[in-house]
């Protein structure tokens, strides 16, 4: 890598990991929610581009394990090239990290991007102080990509240089050194980050809300919960809902309840939700019940049926059934139908049994394991008619799973399980008759990944 890093400056080869990357803001698909890849634009970006280039942007596309995106493949066509860049990138030489450090300051803002993450991954005493220096650059976008690169490496030391910095003239100088500062977490950074709440600027504000529910102090609740009642920027007002979730504070319930009934911007609506969830106050209850039932975003009404799920308030399950048998959205039914396991009640709602026939598999395989969780008996019958026509292999476990928790003994029943074809659902009935609940819950459906800023 030492002699090729200095090829960092080539624009067009750079530009693969921004094509590459699975976290791109590039448009979606309409229908799927997938980031779109320009395919020409990627084919031109990589051609003649120097291998190890080539080999730091295609580890963007990797997966993590044995076997993952190609992971252990024995011939590819980078060959070696890729291995040699597996791992953190802790050990360049001196002279790589000075020509990274020295890129900083070029125009290409893609040679900037790499140089910089790069470098967040060095040892503090190879990149704090070079870092530390170029926050009094004379160019306010090298001061920006500094404090963003401080915040990457967080070395403790930087923690008074960056508090200086929150007064710089540039708002995006700012905003990275508020970022930083919550990245480290020291608390001698707290005040110092709570006067910028009144900055003038939206992107410093948000940066600096979101710093604060970092540094988990519940000193700030109150300041937050102005922040999300008064700011007149949505992004702000979402990252305070987020701080107040990430503090678990139950004194901000009412605010994030008002949040969630009134607030215009559905983005707001939906961090609220998950706040509350985060809280696990019944006295949410109300709030979420409504917002399932006729927020008209229907990431807010999923958002709310899972922290339904975390609230654990049994006087939900009327209406988290009726979202599993009747909202339009596939998430929203598959989450409504997971959070009554969450619930753990002993009578399965009626929307809970018709989820067992959804057309999607994800909301059938949600509902078959909550009704495990809920043990009813009196879903046998339902639960039985279920195994007989479901085709897909995890859903037909958890049916077999919830017959068996749900108390199924009937001769009949048990001869079919346990002379089944399928291996796996023969172990699933005789471990569910031994009593085995070494593998609780099993099979486990995971709810959709919460919101974050």
């Amino acid at each position: 890598m030492n002699r090729t890093l200095g090829l960092l400056t080539t624009a067009a080869a750079v530009t693969l990991s921004s094509f590459l990357s699975p976290h791109s803001d590039r448009a979606a698909s309409p229908t799927s929610g997938v980031a779109l890849l320009d395919v020409r634009a990627l084919l031109e970006a990589a051609r003649g581009a120097p291998p190890i280039i080539c080999a730091l942007a295609a580890r963007s596309l990797r997966g993590y394990g044995w076997g993952d995106h190609g992971h252990g493949a024995p011939v590819t066509p980078l060959g070696n090239v890729l291995a040699d860049t597996d791992g953190d990138l802790e050990l360049l030489p001196a002279a790589d990290v000075e020509r990274l450090l020295e890129a900083l300051a070029l125009e290409d803002p893609c040679v900037r991007e790499l140089s910089v993450r790069i470098l967040g991954q060095q040892r503090d005493e190879a990149v704090a102080g070079p870092l530390v220096a170029r926050l009094g650059a004379g160019d306010a976008s090298l001061r920006a990509v500094a404090a963003f690169g401080l915040g990457l490496a967080r070395p403790v030391r930087a923690v008074e240089p960056l508090v200086r910095t929150l007064r710089d003239a540039s708002a995006d100088a700012r905003a990275n050194a508020a970022w930083a500062l919550g990245s480290i977490g020291d608390g001698r950074a707290l005040a110092p980050v709570l006067t910028l709440f009144r900055d003038d600027q939206a992107v410093v504000r948000e940066a600096a809300v979101v710093a604060a529910g970092r540094f988990e102090s519940t000193s700030t609740v109150a300041l937050l919960m102005r922040v999300l009642r008064q700011d007149d920027a949505p992004a702000v007002r979402r990252a305070a809902a987020w701080a107040l979730g990430q503090l678990e504070s139950r004194d901000a319930t009412p605010a994030l309840a008002e949040a969630l009934s009134r607030d215009a911007e559905a983005r707001v609506r939906e961090m609220a939700a998950w706040a509350l969830g985060e809280t696990e106050s019944r006295g949410a209850s109300a709030a979420l019940v409504t917002a399932l039932r006729r927020d008209a975003d229907e990431a807010v009404r999923e958002t709310a049926a899972w922290a339904l799920g975390n609230t654990e308030d049994r006087a939900a399950a009327e209406a988290l059934g009726a979202a599993a048998a009747g909202d339009q959205s596939d998430d929203v039914r598959g989450t409504a139908a997971w959070a009554l396991g969450q619930l753990e009640g002993h009578t399965a709602p009626a929307g809970l049994l018709r989820a067992l026939r959804d057309e999607s598999k994800d909301v059938r395989l949600k509902a078959a394991w909550a009704l495990g969780e809920i043990g009813d008996a009196a879903a046998q019958p339902a639960l039985r008619e279920a195994l007989g026509r479901e085709t897909e292999a995890r859903t037909r476990l958890a049916l077999v799973r919830a017959l068996m928790k749900s108390g199924e003994r009937s001769e009949r029943t048990l001869t079919e399980l346990l002379s089944s074809r399928d291996p796996q659902v023969r172990e699933a009935a005789v471990r569910g008759l031994a009593g085995n609940d070494a593998f609780e819950p099993w099979p486990w459906p995971e709810p959709r990944p919460r919101p974050f800023p």
